[in-house]
């Protein structure tokens, strides 16, 4: 029966004072600041006015979101993390403890950019381009992370790389709280975005939904697990979160590529395995040291969630880097990440046709 693992950043079973404490604020330790729940899970929050009990705990809160990081669907398994903030966060909340945490110095080691290097860390980066040449061709996606190098660059550098006019360009310059400067009659733009970006997409494993009539609901599981009642947990759709995944894995890897760098994907090791095991893409043929046109980086719990210590966070020490080319070489069969949209295995038609046999026709028609 699934249950929560972590609630607000530290194991359920993490009764604690200074965890206790932690928890009535709302506070997560892995943005440094109040739980948001994951950035894009508003619908779970709860309404303290609705729910007096739970409002106790949280003095000064009129709303609070259901935190819960990971849940474990058997006491013997490695936690499934449902939360991105918990596997990844360099947002704009992040101190500098949390930028040099675990997970994100595996990952800036893993980019290759140079010992000293200045960079800059944008969230939700939206690109937006229509190519009128190629019959409307679009491109639109967000990025989770954009991380590139920073540095001065003149005026006619900065009209150049982003083939704006300067009334514009200075516009967006300003608003964005960059810095001007003049030397030698020149004008130039500090922190100015240059070199090769690395782009971090971070996938973690979406809920089934949960029952209501169960209280397996994330906000009940919530509400349940921090009064210490007993609680269910709602269960793991990894198929959507694959789906999720590989409708962009390509894309995203092939746009950065075209700007002379690359993608990286911040997953968990679940996940991956997951995908080895329902698709044709066997992940365990790319582990590398370094990265090449497709990139995954999947971090595991290890042993650590069995050997919990209080006051404390699960560390992720864990990982692995597996890295390959988009498509097969030409005229080879050498295995790719295309070989994530393909089946793992095409069943025997009778099984397809005992399919049907056990489903009753919806319809019939004579043509």
């Amino acid at each position: 029966m699934p249950k929560i693992f972590e609630l607000l950043g530290y194991p359920l079973s993490d009764q604690s004072e200074n965890v206790k404490l932690s928890r009535k604020k709302a506070y997560c330790p892995f943005i440094s600041g109040l739980c948001d729940g994951g950035g894009n899970r508003y619908m779970s929050d709860i309404d303290l006015k609705d729910h007096p009990e739970l409002s106790e705990l949280f003095p000064g809160l009129t709303r609070v979101p259901s935190g819960v990081c990971s849940i474990q669907l058997s006491e013997s398994s490695s936690p499934w993390i449902i939360c991105p903030r918990r596997l990844l966060y360099m947002g704009r909340k992040a101190s500098e403890q949390i930028l040099k945490g675990e997970t994100q110095t595996t990952l800036l080691k893993k980019c290759g950019y140079p010992k000293g290097t200045v960079l800059g860390i944008w969230s939700e980066a939206k690109v937006k381009y229509t190519d009128d040449s190629e019959d409307d061709a679009a491109f639109d996606y967000t990025f989770d992370y954009v991380l590139m190098p920073l540095g001065r660059v003149k005026k006619e550098e900065a009209l150049s790389a982003t083939g704006l006019d300067w009334n514009t360009l200075q516009k967006y310059l300003t608003e964005s709280c960059h810095t001007f400067s003049v030397r030698n009659g020149e004008q130039y733009i500090e922190d100015f975005p240059v070199g090769n970006p690395v782009i971090v997409e971070v996938m973690t494993s979406s809920t089934s939904g949960g029952n209501k009539k169960k209280r397996s609901c994330i906000p009940q599981a919530f509400e349940d697990g921090i009064l210490g009642k007993p609680h269910i947990a709602p269960g793991i759709n990894y198929r959507q979160v694959w789906a999720r995944m590989a409708s962009q894995l390509i894309v995203k890897s092939q746009a950065a590529m075209a700007w002379s760098g690359k993608t990286i994907w911040v997953l968990q090791d679940l996940l991956a395995d997951y995908i080895s095991s329902s698709t044709a893409l066997d992940l365990r043929k790319f582990v590398n040291e370094h990265t090449d046109e497709v990139n995954i980086l999947a971090f595991s719990y290890g042993d650590n969630y069995e050997n919990t210590r209080l006051n404390s966070t699960v560390s992720l020490k864990d990982s692995v880097l597996y890295s390959g080319p988009i498509r097969s070489n030409k005229g080879g069969v050498s295995p790719s990440f295309q070989d994530i949209v393909l089946a793992s295995v095409c069943p025997p038609k009778e099984i397809f046709i005992a399919a049907l046999c056990k489903k009753g026709m919806c319809n019939r028609i004579t043509i």
